[in-house]
């Protein structure tokens, strides 16, 4: 039962967040808007303005993280002990404590984006990619470590979620140099679709077959459906992602015409100041187009 849990509500998050962040990202998209800074109500003192402020998503992977790691803990009969007390002493429940692990990662993530958003004077959208980044990073180890002791069925099934995860990876990596890049943000966004409907379907398919009866592992069948099932996810993810979008967009040609007359509010920009750097640069150049201007003359005559 634990288990089962520990796989459906991660995943059942992880979807309904990267629906979430598809309909953010479609707004930004049809509204030209900026990805990192959308656009907010005006800015005013009242209390609607403060609540459009507040990382609602950093506080929902806080309270998620939170509750699994509890319930995760008191899940073990006894407690969640590191090693027992033979001779030689044995680390006891790996797997829970990776569990445990991720659940913890999760809510640190939570805490690094609400304090970005709600606590530092500025926001640091660095600081929330880059701990996103180590956070991901940290699980495809531990996800690789986590398969080792798995085979058949539920070895090809935790194969298929490293894929996602290091795809993810890469994606989230190359954010870190083109953090405002749409393509980028809609393939994060439908890997993370991926990552939350495909854990779903492990709970389902490691510990609550529909048929009631357990996958066979000897079984070339049931490993070949595995591959199946998770192609038939690419398709239902990219088509939501693909219909969040449409209809956003129908809405906003259809319903929204006063959008249209006032148009998008253009993201803040903060310029910087010419260094000593830049101003040697400049007078490197003119100099240049002197000489060459120097050149032609002479060779005019």
């Amino acid at each position: 039962m634990g288990t089962f849990i520990g796989h459906v509500y991660p995943g059942l998050f992880l979807f309904l967040y990267g629906l979430y962040q598809a309909v953010v990202i479609s707004k930004a998209i049809i509204f030209s808007d900026s990805l990192l800074y959308p656009s907010s109500p005006p800015r005013n003192k009242g209390r609607c303005a403060r609540l459009w402020k507040i990382s609602y998503g950093g506080l929902l992977k806080m309270a998620t993280g939170s509750l699994l790691t509890v319930y995760e803990v008191s899940c073990i009969k006894g407690g969640l002990i590191l090693m027992n007390r033979e001779l030689p002493p044995r680390f006891m429940y790996p797997k829970e404590w990776q569990h445990l692990t991720m659940f913890i990662l999760l809510t640190l993530n939570g805490c690094v984006d609400f304090m970005s958003k709600n606590v530092l004077p500025q926001r640091c959208v660095g600081l929330e990619k880059g701990t996103l980044v180590l956070i991901i990073y940290q699980l495809l180890l531990l996800m690789v470590s986590h398969a080792k002791d798995s085979e058949g069925v539920e070895l090809h099934v935790h194969s298929l979620l490293i894929l996602v995860v290091f795809l993810l990876l890469l994606v989230l990596t190359a954010q870190l140099w083109a953090p405002n890049m749409c393509h980028l943000q809609l393939m994060e966004i439908f890997l993370m679709l991926m990552m939350g409907s495909w854990l779903m379907q492990a709970g389902f398919i490691l510990y609550r077959p529909v048929s009631g009866y357990p996958w066979q592992d000897d079984d070339i069948s049931d490993i070949m459906f595995v591959t199946t099932f998770f192609c038939w996810h690419v398709m239902i993810d990219a088509s939501f992602l693909l219909g969040i979008y449409g209809f956003s967009s129908f809405w906003y040609h259809c319903y929204s015409p006063s959008l249209k007359l006032t148009g998008p509010k253009e993201a803040p920009y903060y310029a910087s100041t010419p260094g000593p750097l830049y101003k040697l640069l400049q007078e490197v150049e003119q100099s240049e187009k002197e000489d060459q201007a120097l050149l032609l003359a002479k060779c005019s005559t």
